[in-house]
């Protein structure tokens, strides 16, 4: 499966299927949560945060391919990522536009 930001690909003449999303919900266990607290005060980035912010991207995107796989897509085009936070948790959903080469 290819995947795209843009929205078309070079050299090739694509139908549109629909929109594929996948989502994810990621956490860290209370006793790293608490150190990236301490680490706040202190200043720094929190590599705890930014680990959990690149699974649940990751698990998203993987989630938005079996979306696709299922739809028949050849590749997704307009990928984006929308990002949020809610208590000490990292929620993002990946969205775009499944295809397929004609």
């Amino acid at each position: 499966m290819q995947l795209y930001t843009t929205d078309f690909i070079t050299g090739k003449n694509i139908e549109t299927i629909g929109m594929v999303t996948g989502g994810a919900v990621q956490t860290k266990h209370l006793g790293r949560d608490f150190m990236a607290g301490v680490r706040k005060l202190v200043g720094g980035e929190v590599l705890v945060y930014t680990q959990m912010q690149d699974e649940a991207q990751a698990q998203a995107t993987l989630n938005m391919l079996e979306d696709a796989q299922r739809m028949g897509a050849d590749a997704i085009i307009c990928i984006r990522y929308s990002i949020a936070s809610i208590e000490g948790s990292s929620k993002v959903l990946a969205y775009g536009t499944a295809v397929k080469f004609v």
